[in-house]
């Protein structure tokens, strides 16, 4: 397997990133992740989608970690800083699951408050049915578990396109066409960063292909399982989805109706497109915070502001 390194260069100097990178490895390749916070409370765990990084969850970080909770995200192999295979191949629904439950198991992540957008929501969902006993609470944000059963929109089927067969793709014009806003000058370098050639995108070459879209594919399969898991879950689970997002609308609603944990709580549709964390992070911080300190009976420094960013 050949394994591309992005350049530490193409990271200097990004707008809003401050954060201290760690590294593990994980069977031969490295997975970057940002851990800030207090090491000692019940960590946020945030897993991004596709085609972005830790870079969206920028605006979160410091909001959460200064009210007293350890953040904690890692970019999914093939993005961000962490390594990029080179095949297809290596980009399974599972490799991406294994990977990122390796990543749980070698930080001794407990008592975890799960945040889960796009690709994050159908890994985390898995690992989450899979074992429960980890997690304490779920958000899951403009994601879902498909089961093959669901009618994709039209902008998705666009997008599985693109990523497949266009041999260059605009990694920051895609997240701008999923936006109601637009990128600026400087966060579209930072999105483009990850990936200075077409070499380091195959994951996000792979990935839309392998959202599960019929009934017999093996995924599908397996998320039927994990749902039978899910549909028992009565721990705290909260939807935070996007009023203009046509690839997910109305998966909060098939959350809300089958998952126990989802009664009770305090379930928004926010006012943005599929990347809702650019458009409103002081928002999701702010909702963040409070879904934690209801989960785990406690009080935080919540020092929120609720904008626009």
């Amino acid at each position: 397997m050949k394994v591309y390194k992005t350049p530490p260069v193409r990271f200097l100097n990004l707008k809003d990133f401050p954060f201290q990178p760690h590294f593990i490895d994980i069977n031969g390749l490295q997975m970057h992740y940002i851990d800030e916070g207090p090491v000692d409370s019940s960590p946020l765990l945030l897993l991004h989608g596709v085609p972005t990084w830790s870079y969206i969850y920028r605006n979160l970080i410091p909001k959460v970690a200064a009210a007293g909770v350890r953040v904690i995200i890692p970019d999914l192999i093939g993005f961000g800083k962490s390594d990029k295979p080179g095949g297809t191949e290596f980009h399974s629904y599972q490799s991406h699951i294994n990977w990122i439950r390796y990543f749980i198991e070698s930080l001794h992540l407990k008592d975890i408050i799960l945040f889960g957008h796009d690709w994050g929501a159908l890994i985390g969902l898995r690992i989450a049915a899979e074992s429960p006993g980890l997690f304490t609470g779920i958000i899951i944000s403009n994601g879902m578990l498909p089961t093959g059963e669901q009618k994709m929109h039209r902008s998705f089927n666009t997008w599985k396109f693109v990523s497949h067969y266009f041999p260059f793709i605009p990694v920051d014009l895609i997240i701008s066409a999923g936006m109601t806003g637009r990128l600026g000058k400087e966060e579209g370098r930072a999105y483009r960063a990850p990936f200075p050639s077409i070499k380091y995108k195959d994951g996000i070459r792979a990935m839309p292909g392998r959202v599960p879209v019929s009934y017999d594919d093996p995924e599908s399969v397996l998320n039927r399982k994990a749902w039978e898991e899910l549909k028992k879950w009565e721990k705290p689970f909260l939807t935070l989805f996007s009023d203009n997002d046509p690839v997910t609308k109305g998966g909060d609603k098939y959350l809300q109706d089958n998952i126990p944990g989802c009664s009770g709580q305090d379930h928004r549709i926010l006012s943005g497109g599929h990347f809702v964390q650019e458009e409103r992070s002081d928002e999701l911080a702010f909702i963040i915070i409070k879904f934690i300190e209801t989960t785990l009976h406690i009080g935080l420094r919540n020092n929120c502001i609720i904008g626009n960013k």
